[in-house]
């Protein structure tokens, strides 16, 4: 399997089901919701619904049941871009070679956007359809409640709070290690442990996945600190900051081993983690 052509095809799904969630841009009030489709459809790689979906498959659960959690991490993942780019945060005029929310809109309308995306993402996650019946509450809040966590205080939000709290002081290792497995690590996390969980896998196979999923989300950030020079690499240089990926990535891969063949894909998907940068 040609792992490119692989998640092409499952961005594919995923922007099909994101775009039956989120209000047309014409709606009332349409520029708020013109701001959420364009920072939600701007060239995402997807990599965080593609893991929830693949989890959820890899334990034997049918990917449909774990297509909400993954549009859902997708527009909190987005709701965290916006808020990052702002002049009150990481001041970024641009994002995948396009204008930030803020810089497209405004500041008002891009703070908006991503308090109505995160919105979004909890009221996907706890409604129920014809497909998705009451009965099936338990599992859905259970999830979002992982996920909540996974995102709040102590998970992301919090990691992005010590970041700042760091921006005029001399960072150590510790701080470093909280901030890339809260910021960036904590959400790419949670997807593999709920896809796993709405899939039906068993205890074991839900820590394993989360401990992969662990892994990769040190080994996504420390990547990007390499791209940016910044971070972990800026500390410890990056030949070194290489060679702690690498490492992540072997240890990411051992955690797979039980699940043999039907790993496959993330295995692919954490060597493409790896490589996407440099």
């Amino acid at each position: 399997m040609n792992i490119q052509t692989y998640l092409a095809k499952q961005s594919k799904k995923i922007d099909k089901a994101l775009d039956g969630y989120l209000p047309k841009k014409d709606a009332t009030p349409s520029i708020l919701h013109e701001a959420m489709r364009y920072a939600v459809f701007s060239g995402g790689k997807r990599i965080r619904p593609i893991l929830v979906l693949a989890a959820c498959g890899i334990v034997g659960g049918d990917e449909r049941k774990g297509m909400p959690a993954a549009c859902a991490v997708e527009l909190i993942h987005n709701y965290s871009l916006i808020h990052d780019d702002m002049p009150c945060m990481d001041d970024d005029n641009f994002r995948r070679g396009q204008p930030t929310c803020h810089k497209k809109f405004n500041e008002e309308t891009a703070l908006l956007a991503g308090d109505a995306l995160l919105t979004l993402a909890f009221q996907i996650l706890s409604q129920t359809t014809p497909s998705r019946p009451a009965k099936a509450l338990e599992r859905q809040l259970v999830t979002a409640s992982l996920i909540a966590n996974a995102v709040g205080s102590r998970g992301m939000v919090g990691g992005q709070a010590v970041d700042l709290e760091c921006q005029t002081t001399q960072i150590e290792f510790p701080t470093i290690e909280y901030i890339n497995t809260h910021k960036t690590g904590a959400l790419i996390a949670v997807c593999l442990k709920a896809g796993a969980y709405l899939g039906g896998g068993s205890k074991g196979e839900i820590q394993a996945l989360y401990g992969y999923g662990k892994y990769i989300g040190l080994l996504f950030q420390i990547v990007d600190d390499i791209m940016d020079r910044e971070g972990y690499a800026k500390m410890v240089g990056v030949p070194e900051a290489r060679k702690e990926a690498e490492g992540l990535l072997l240890k990411a891969k051992k955690v797979l081993g039980r699940f043999g063949p039907k790993a496959f894909v993330l295995s692919r998907i954490a060597d493409f983690v790896l490589t996407r940068k440099y």
